[in-house]
Order: structure tokens, then sequence, then C-alpha cells
């Protein structure tokens, strides 16, 4: 099957391309008789969207988007929500001498390769402009939580190139992200941030960056072992974002270089509940949450529309020298953290709501 969706009994599938018509999502799952914020929707889609200065893509998109579908008189019926998206703002122009090329970087040779086709307009299916639609449903799945235990999901850039924040997980309020230009919570380091940007972006070059994401309140039961984990559907929609190399969770791969006894985390109990006194496994064990804060990382390569020349070859196999137009993200991280808050309601939805069929609410 396409992979085209995620989830299972909070399913999320998105569809469109960057340059066409329109961009959108159809969520399956969502409980009746919740009402929408609809304000709270178009607030995480404009954190979102380009159109900004300094390393963000001046691409105008106003990212209005319109429920066709699944709400009556404001409230959820039970049945799918759809959600569409306009597109805007794009310039065809600038991929005409790009038909016919392969961008190193991007996903240009892989998709001719499988496809036999492509579309050449701004990356077309492959491109970040589809992570809209996925804000706007993750929106409705945090709203969804918002009525449990008092879930709070928030992410932030944690380092860009080698610049690395100091503060810890959980350690970051949401004014401390929000107060920042480009989502980094760290005050001390972040004009060493937006000296490194300002820098590539006059030589036309990039940088990647690292996203951190703590979600608190989550209870302990979470996840379904052996092949649908707690940590392993997170890991499986995060690389799935544009960019992404690598996730961690918990003391990562750093844990390879601790011993049993440094890295284990050793329970005791507070206020009559079981807690661990570390939280190196990043609240989850066997697949399943502990009831700590869950803590991973996404790992995201420099953006590889860069306007420096590259050499390349054609779909005739010829060599070429290539040199992209436009205005490019500078560190796609920065743009990724609501994607990624986004991408973690998703999957915490889908499991409460597995979690609660299965087991009942506790």
């Amino acid at each position: 099957m396409p992979g085209d969706s995620i989830g299972k009994m909070f399913r999320v599938t998105v569809w469109g391309e960057s340059h066409g018509s329109s961009i959108g999502t159809v969520v399956e799952g969502c409980p009746p008789g919740i009402e929408l914020d609809m304000n709270e929707i178009q607030k995480q889609l404009d954190k979102r969207k380009p159109g900004g200065t300094g390393p963000v893509s001046t691409r105008q998109e106003q990212d209005r988007f319109e429920i066709v579908s699944g709400l009556f008189e404001g409230k959820t019926t039970g049945t799918p929500i759809s959600i569409v998206i306009k597109n805007h703002g794009f310039t065809k122009n600038n991929y005409t001498d790009l038909s016919d090329v392969y961008r190193p970087g991007h996903a240009d040779f892989t998709y001719q390769a499988k496809y036999g086709i492509r579309d050449c307009y701004g990356g077309g299916r492959s491109s970040a402009r589809l992570t809209a639609p996925v804000v706007a449903a993750g929106a409705i799945a945090a709203q969804i939580l918002a009525g449990g235990t008092g879930f709070r999901i928030l992410a932030y850039v944690k380092k860009v190139g080698s610049v690395n924040s100091d503060i810890a997980a959980g350690s970051v309020e949401p004014e401390d992200v929000q107060g920042s230009s480009v989502n980094f919570p760290d005050r001390e380091k972040e004009g060493e941030v937006l000296a490194l940007l300002k820098k590539l972006k006059r030589q036309g070059n990039s940088i990647g960056g690292v996203v951190e994401c703590v979600v608190e309140n989550v209870p302990a039961g979470f996840g379904e072992p052996l092949f649908d984990k707690l940590d392993g559907d997170l890991a499986k929609v995060m690389v799935g974002l544009n960019g992404a190399k690598g996730f961690e969770i918990g003391a990562g791969f750093s844990s390879a270089e601790l011993t049993g006894e440094q890295n284990n985390d050793e329970f005791a109990v507070e206020n009559g509940k079981v807690v661990t006194i570390t939280n190196r496994a990043g609240g989850v064990l066997g697949g399943i949450s502990t009831g700590m804060p869950i803590v991973f990382r996404v790992a995201f390569k420099a953006t590889p529309s860069i306007s420096l020349k590259q050499n390349t070859v054609d779909s005739d196999g010829k060599s070429r020298k290539i040199q992209i137009k436009g205005d490019h993200d500078t560190c796609v991280a920065i743009r990724a953290v609501p994607v990624v808050e986004a991408l973690a309601s998703i999957v915490i939805c889908d499991h409460f709501l597995r979690y609660r069929g299965q087991c009942g609410v506790k």
C-alpha cells in the first residue's frame, strides 16, 4: 500500500502536490461531539508557513484551510474530516530548467526510478509543502488530547550545525520558543545561530539541525508491542518527514557508550505513583510509555536547495552543472518544529484511542 497514511484508530491521510491547485488531508477516527477550535488550527498552520524573512523561505502562502466534511454545527460527527488548503505563491518558472535534471539531495532521481514519471515543480509529492495538512491534522489530534490528562507537547530547535542548546529537556517553556525567530530557546547561544544562518544565506548555502520534543503527562501503558511500539511509531513518522535523517529517544545513541548500571533508570514511588529516578529511556520501555516525559530528537539534513553550483546528471545520463533558483530555507529544522509537534500529537492521540478501546479509561 502507498505510504500516504499514518495511524490506526486515529488515521491521517495526506494528498496533493507542492504546485498543484490544493493540498489536504482526511482524518478518520476522530471521536464525535468535539467542538473544534478553528483559530487554534490556523494558529498552528501559521507557525509552519513560509513567507517570513531571514533564514525562512519567502514563498507567500496564507495556508487558509477549509473543513469540507465531518463537522455539524461546529462539532465533529465521528465521520471522516476532510481539510483542503489552497496553494498560492509559487512560481513554476523556477523549475522549468529542472524538468530533466536531478537536483542533488532531492528525490528527483528516486521518484523517476520508481514511477518512471515525476512532477518537477517544487518536488511535487516529495515537497515539504505537504507538511501543512499534517499540521492541520495534528491540531485536531491535540484538541482531542486536551480533554485527556493534561498532555503537553513542546518541540524546539535543539541544535543548528555545531551550535547546541545547553537547556535541559523539560526546562523549556512555550514562551521560550515563541520568543525566538528561529525556535531556539537558548538565549545565550541564539546570537551564534543567527550569525551562522546569516553567513550561510549570504553564501547561498544551508545547514542541518536537530529538533527536540518533550511530551508530558502521558500515562503509563500507551504502546502496542511488538511492532507497534510507541517509540517505533514515533520514529517511523519522524523519519518520514522531509529532510529527516535520524531519530533518537532518551539517551539515544549515547546509550551505546553506557554500562547497564549507568543506563538503567531505577524505580521509586512518589506521591503513590511509580516513577523512574532518571529518564534515560525517554519515557518508553518495551515500546510502552512509563508515565515519565517522552523525550526524543529528530536530526534534519541541510536544505538541499542551495544556489551554489553543483555537479549532477540529466535524465539521459549526461553530466550537467546546476544552480537552484529561488529563496529557500537556510535550515529546514526551524520550520519543522510545529510539524514535529503535530506528528507527535497524531501518534499519541492514536495510541490514546487504542489504549482506551483495549484497556478502558483508568
